[in-house]
């Protein structure tokens, strides 16, 4: 059968797990919350090279204030099945968007790089609660020939903000200060907020489990020692021995957690998802479209200003066309999932998002702006186009109590790939630069040139893994 749900007598026996009547309207709030959250991860990449000269700080320390955010996402996300098991869908969700606030406020007032990060690891607990639990309520509220479509609209936010981010940043550094950036989150928080308090139902299981706090203690230092590791590179250096030390550390306590939660009788993260082939393979092949999309949203904004010249209000205008394409692709590519395979999907994504890389790639200090724009923008048809089926083809694989397993994981992951791939283009950024003899643009754009072989080799990677999927009936 090519499809198990396109049926029309099928629909009708393929029911949504907890239906309500306008599940579209019940994410709204969640999907709010959720996309301010992802366009945090990016928006203040644009504003990098002025914060560098204004909180008298380094790239490498700067850097943190992308990848702390992840850290606590990362920190987080593994913990959220288990919230979800003891406070109900719309306590949580609430509580994410009210933190959120909290967090954007002491950004925002901030008066230095501290405060700053402090108020960037709050607003990442939200995220970390916020993004999970979208997927898991839209596996729960919508019906499996749905689910694709679902997804799109979720892939709009994972993808889409980030994409975004840099162009309303740069909008708002061209008429005011970075800590405008976080104020202007407060309105859709708001608004946010009132959706879920009034169309959200609860639809999770409130269990009251027994809680594991040595898993809790091996989930919190192995994800977050990952993340540290990682973002500690940029300064010192991938062979430095704090770097190294950290990193071994966290991937003893990582092994040690996931075997722990392989023999729980109620584990905080059943891994045994990953038997499942269809989630593995999808699942990877999410992980490494994020990577590909926070590494280059990282050095492109950069790479305008510092290698481009071009003014940072500017550097927003010229990465808008981008941003609106990944936007129509991402409703799109959810939409196709429902109908066409997810393995024609994904390698057409890659394909396409290797050419725009690689079209970056021969972009010299003195290229013409549209010819980025048109290396920018193929890359934003190919990434998302990927994204959705690729979330939709791993979800699909499993039944009603394994999906929020599920759904947690991948996000969990997702993050993680996305602080490494952060971390590994800005180590890459400063090696080209330092190993280019040419002025400060010309050094910069070899610097851009050294980074962005990262997400190409993500991107072949995702490629080849993409070739691999085979068509399996989804489960309902």
């Amino acid at each position: 059968m090519e499809n198990s749900y396109t049926g029309t007598s099928e629909k009708k026996v393929a029911q949504a797990a907890k239906p309500v009547a306008k599940p579209f309207r019940a994410m709204l709030g969640m999907l709010i919350g959720g996309f301010v959250g992802m366009l945090s991860e990016t928006s203040l990449n644009i504003a990098l090279p002025s914060l560098m000269t204004q909180l008298h700080v380094g790239i490498g320390t700067l850097q943190w204030l992308v990848t702390g955010y992840m850290l606590i996402i990362g920190i987080v996300l593994p913990l959220s099945s288990l919230l979800n098991r003891l406070f109900t869908t719309r306590q949580i969700v609430l509580f994410a968007i009210l933190d959120f606030m909290v967090g954007a406020v002491i950004s925002a007032l901030a008066p230095n790089f501290a405060i700053l990060l402090v108020g960037r690891m709050i607003q990442g607990i939200a995220t970390g609660l916020i993004l999970p639990t979208m997927f898991t309520v839209a596996t729960l509220i919508f019906p499996p020939y749905k689910l694709g479509s679902a997804m799109g609209m979720i892939g709009l936010v994972i993808m889409f903000a980030p994409a975004i981010g840099p162009t309303l940043a740069g909008l708002i550094l061209g008429i005011s200060s970075w800590h405008w950036i976080f104020w202007s989150f407060l309105p859709f928080l708001l608004i946010g907020f009132i959706l879920v308090l009034k169309y959200l139902p609860n639809v999770g299981n409130v269990t009251k489990p027994k809680i594991d706090g040595f898993s809790i203690l091996l989930s919190t230092l192995g994800f977050g020692g990952l993340v540290t590791g990682v973002s500690l590179a940029g300064d010192s250096g991938w062979t430095s021995p704090a770097v190294l030390g950290t990193l071994v550390v966290a991937l003893v306590l990582l092994a040690w957690y996931i075997r722990r939660q392989l023999s729980a009788n109620t584990p905080i993260l059943n891994f045994k998802v990953f038997a499942n082939r269809q989630f593995r393979v999808g699942a990877i092949v999410v992980m490494l479209d994020f990577g590909i999309i926070l590494s280059s949203m990282y050095l492109l904004p950069m790479f305008w200003q510092n290698g481009l010249a071009i003014p940072v209000a500017l550097t927003g205008i010229v990465m808008l066309p981008g941003g609106i394409v990944n936007a129509i692709t991402s409703a799109l590519a959810g939409r196709f999932s429902d109908q066409l395979s997810t393995r024609l999907l994904t390698v057409t994504g890659f394909i396409i998002t290797i050419l725009g890389i690689v079209a970056l790639l021969l972009a010299s200090a003195t290229a013409p702006t549209w010819y980025v724009i048109m290396a920018h923008i193929i890359m934003m048809i190919g990434v998302p186009l990927a994204m959705s089926p690729a979330q939709t083809f791993a979800l699909g694989a499993l039944d009603r109590q394994t999906s929020g397993d599920g759904s947690t994981i991948m996000n969990t992951f997702q993050q993680i790939v996305g602080a490494i791939a952060t971390a590994v283009a800005t180590s890459l950024l400063a090696f080209g630069q330092q190993a280019s003899s040419g002025a400060h643009q010309v050094a910069f754009t070899a610097g851009v040139h050294v980074g962005l072989i990262f997400p190409l080799v993500l991107a072949i990677v995702a490629l080849i893994l993409s070739l691999t999927i085979q068509k399996q009936p989804q489960k309902a």
